[in-house]
């Protein structure tokens, strides 16, 4: 049985897609862009900026699915240039702690609404009894 994660914290779906879906305890998180949930607007003029907005966005589907992002273990970078790849490091290591999920950084030519960097993943909530 599959149950839909929805959440007014994060943007919402520009597509024929759901934020998350959630099936038994694993969570499979679309991929995030840098946009506010409010405006639906790009966040950030730098890659600094976009990605802390990205991680927000992970933060905020993660807890309306029941978990933190913590519970991730796996997680796709997507970025336009791969240079950035050590401020992915820095960035990412100030929202997860060890052990790390599983990981992918891929580089694309680009990405939705000419942003620089996109972030999916999935996540295994806890068994709570």
């Amino acid at each position: 049985m599959k149950t839909i994660i929805s959440t007014e914290n994060a943007p919402s779906a520009i597509g024929t897609y759901s934020q998350a879906v959630k099936v038994n305890n694993t969570v499979y998180l679309s991929g995030q862009i840098p946009l506010d949930p409010q405006s639906m607007e790009v966040i950030g003029d730098t890659f600094e900026a976009q990605t802390h907005q990205v991680f927000k966005n992970l933060c905020a589907v993660c807890e309306a699915a029941g978990g933190e992002i913590n519970d991730m273990v796996k997680v796709n970078i997507f970025m336009t240039d791969l240079a950035n790849f050590a401020t992915v490091n820095e960035i990412m290591s100030q929202y997860f702690s060890e052990p790390y999920p599983a990981r992918a950084a891929i580089g694309v030519s680009q990405l939705p609404k000419g942003v620089d960097i996109e972030i999916d993943g999935i996540m295994e909530l806890p068994n709570v009894s």
